[in-house]
């Protein structure tokens, strides 16, 4: 009897196990984002490319068919974001928790801000408030929290999208010659809409008449710094990932936050730069999931 009951036992394990006979636990089915609950991408020479959207909803499903694929998503000129729920809550553990996939390299970084927000009043939405992840830029004096940009509808698809700062600055997000669709977000209606975040210095150096978005040392999406946790360095624009600490979240005034758990992480384009030929800087995400899970 007692062997029979060995046997069963055995039997589930011994479906896992491979000709070597090592057992393959599967991945935990819970790391990856549950779903996209916003896609606000500023404007950019990604935005629109290959897909339709009209609403809201749509560019949402867009988004989370792209990343559940594999496939990057852009979020444009600074400031455009785009938000990711969780089906449960991410640790706090002081360790790293979040790993999030962007397309970096060696000479090529977009750095992209990252906010988490816990679910304090439990509706399952992203309401509540948010606090930014500190990366290594976080007490230069470039960097500017609460900082804006709005963006202004051109006259016709193929002009430069014309922006303004808070501080009455402006700019234009330049056209691409091999993009050649509207880069302002066809599902944002009116003729301007309004971004707002953390502005990270300007990481574009000109090296041997070539532009180059320089990393920053750790703390950002889609950045080649030392958080990638990788040993191989990587040369083209391959799938990269950056992990991050929730012990590292500050609110509004740059003040640290002690935050147990988090349910949902927004990722914003965090330079707001440009150069001829690579265009405007835009962070790509490819992916996000709970390290935790993971380690």
């Amino acid at each position: 009897m007692n062997r029979i009951l060995t046997l069963l036992l055995l039997a589930p394990l011994a479906a896992g196990c491979n000709k070597n006979e090592v057992i393959e636990l599967p991945a935990p089915a819970n790391a990856a984002f549950d779903r996209i609950c916003e896609f606000r991408p500023a404007p950019g020479q990604f935005v629109n490319e290959y897909y339709d959207a009209a609403t809201m909803e749509e560019a949402c499903d867009y988004a989370q068919k792209r990343l559940r694929s594999g496939y990057y998503v852009s979020l444009g000129s600074w400031g455009g974001c785009l938000v990711a729920a969780f089906d449960h809550p991410v640790v706090n553990d002081g360790g790293y928790n979040l790993r999030i996939l962007g397309n970096s390299f060696d000479g090529s970084s977009e750095p992209g801000v990252v906010w988490v927000m816990r679910d304090e009043n439990g509706n399952g939405e992203p309401d509540d408030t948010w606090y930014e992840l500190a990366g290594s830029e976080r007490d230069n004096p470039s960097t500017r929290r609460g900082y804006s940009v709005t963006y202004f509808r051109p006259a016709s698809d193929g002009e430069p999208v014309r922006w303004m700062d808070c501080d009455g600055r402006e700019g234009t997000v330049d056209r691409v010659n091999a993009h050649a669709q509207p880069y302002f977000p066809a599902w944002i209606a009116g003729d301007s809409y309004t971004l707002g975040g953390t502005l990270l210095p300007d990481n574009i150096v000109q090296e041997g008449g070539e532009w180059h978005p320089q990393a920053f040392a750790w703390g950002y999406v889609d950045n080649y710094g030392a958080d990638r946790l990788e040993g191989a360095p990587s040369v083209d624009a391959t799938v990269v990932a950056n992990h991050l600490r929730i012990s590292d979240a500050v609110d509004a005034a740059g003040e640290p936050v002690n935050l147990p758990e988090i349910h949902f992480v927004k990722i914003q384009t965090g330079v707001l730069a440009k150069a001829p030929a690579i265009g405007e800087i835009s962070t790509e995400v490819a992916g996000i999931y709970d390290f935790n899970l993971l380690k």
